[in-house]
């Protein structure tokens, strides 16, 4: 939690609105938050299923793959009493295909995919099935629809919708594998080529050639077909075929074959006999069309080197962070927002006097750093070591480098190694070399030397 002190001390003229402040109000609300996120009861699920990381996790999956993140926010007081929920504030995460027009209608100047807006063009209302078209289950409520408010009249939320936007005056989203399901869906037909030719040849691995001489086709296709000479050939194949199990000292079989027969190996010709080149062409269009590397969705290292794969991973980064701050200030942002403001109504905050009220100043005191999880390392004690040097020449904070690399809270970083500290001087033990107060980081980035 990180409130804006600067615009709440402009607005207000109060120089109790200072960074002092703000580490404070920001500890006492982070509180809140993980009391209410991490509730063991899941007060905070409409559904009771899930926590809140979990259901922000659930709704950037289906922006991922549907291209809409939909929430209702309901506001529950029968979630309230000992041994149930402390907030009231309560998120259903709803799957998007049930945000569509009433009565399956074509979309109208008004609506739009179950978008209701004015005319500005901004969402007024949305309109949700009851239940999704595929639950048979629910009977009538597939085909019931309920419209919901987009927010209250002081503005607090009812439905958080977000998605990427690709034009102008756009009203739902596209999921990342829109540009890439045609060549998703001719890889899956290739793989089922592929495997109905490897099954092919497991199971006929030979057979036997019989040809017919020419008398008996042309007695099988006259018009006095006698099938006597034909009876007696396939009877004298079979009373040959009876008792013919002549092996080898080494267990191999000795195929004799009765006049005319022959063994013929069934060889399924493959559609293409290059199939890893083509599976690997397709999966770097699917790669560039959604912005990963191709080692991420291969899942394959052997042909890359550290730079290739650092390089690589870098490009993702950016789009997975550009993804995720979108995400943040799209959805998660007003769910935040919502609870901070029963927060403010009900509990006790550290508060200067005479502070403006919170739908007066909403921006400034929600405002958060979302943290996801840390990029991690490809080359741990070079990496490491680029980023002690960069904290030395002010080129980066601790606050950047943990949040970024790690996914933790810097300050809870420090927190423990303090604990750490004095648990070692408590109980007598050496300090180690990162607890030491002379030990400079130039000095812990030197390469050991050669002996």
């Amino acid at each position: 939690m990180k409130p804006d002190y600067r615009v709440l001390r402009m607005m207000t003229g109060n120089k109790s609105f200072d960074a002092v402040w703000a580490e404070e109000y920001g500890k006492a609300l982070a509180s809140h938050w993980r009391t209410w996120a991490y509730d063991p009861g899941r007060y905070c699920d409409v559904e009771r299923k899930l926590t809140v990381p979990q259901m922000l996790r659930l709704g950037f999956r289906h922006k991922l793959i549907d291209g809409d993140a939909v929430s209702v926010l309901e506001y529950r007081l029968d979630r309230l009493g000992r041994g149930k929920g402390r907030y009231a504030t309560t998120v259903q995460i709803v799957d998007p295909d049930r945000l569509s027009n009433p009565q399956q209608n074509f979309d109208m100047p008004n609506i739009r995919g179950g978008v209701e807006i004015d005319a500005d063009g901004a969402p007024v209302a949305y309109h949700f099935r009851e239940a999704h078209i595929g639950d048979w289950w629910s009977g009538a409520k597939t085909m019931t629809w309920r419209r919901i408010p987009r927010e209250t009249a002081w503005g607090r939320p009812h439905v958080v919708h977000d998605f990427d936007h690709e034009r102008g005056a756009q009203h739902r989203g596209n999921g990342i594998l829109t540009p890439v399901i045609q060549r998703l869906k001719m890889l899956v037909k290739y793989d089922e080529s592929e495997l109905e030719a490897a099954i092919l040849n497991a199971i006929f691995a030979a057979y036997i050639e019989s040809p017919y001489d020419p008398e008996m086709v042309q007695a099988a296709l006259g018009e006095n077909f006698d099938d006597t000479s034909l009876g007696a050939y396939q009877d004298g194949r079979i009373e040959f075929h009876k008792d013919r199990r002549l092996t080898l000292q080494n267990g191999a079989r000795m195929p004799i074959m009765y006049p005319g027969e022959k063994i013929n190996t069934v060889n399924a010709a493959r559609p293409y006999s290059n199939f890893e080149v083509f599976e690997s062409a397709v999966l770097r269009n699917f790669s560039s069309g959604t912005g990963l590397s191709p080692q991420q969705v291969t899942q394959d290292w052997s042909d890359v080197n550290y730079s290739s794969a650092r390089s690589s991973l870098l490009e993702a980064w950016k789009t997975l962070t550009r993804r995720r701050d979108d995400f943040a200030t799209g959805f998660a942002q007003p769910i935040l927002t919502a609870f901070v403001e029963e927060v403010h109504d009900n509990e006790d905050l550290p508060l200067p006097t005479n502070a403006p009220d919170f739908v007066d100043a909403r921006a400034a005191y929600s405002r958060a750093r979302w943290m996801g999880p840390g990029r991690g390392w490809v080359d741990p004690v070079a990496e490491k070591k680029g980023a002690i040097l960069g904290l030395d020449a002010g080129l980066s904070t601790l606050e950047i480098e943990v949040g970024e690399n790690v996914g933790e809270d810097w300050e809870e970083i420090l927190d423990q190694r303090q604990r750490e500290i004095e648990s070692c001087l408590k109980r007598g033990l050496p300090l180690p070399s990162w607890a030491q107060a002379d030990q400079f980081a130039s000095q812990t980035i030197t390469d050991p030397e050669e002996k």
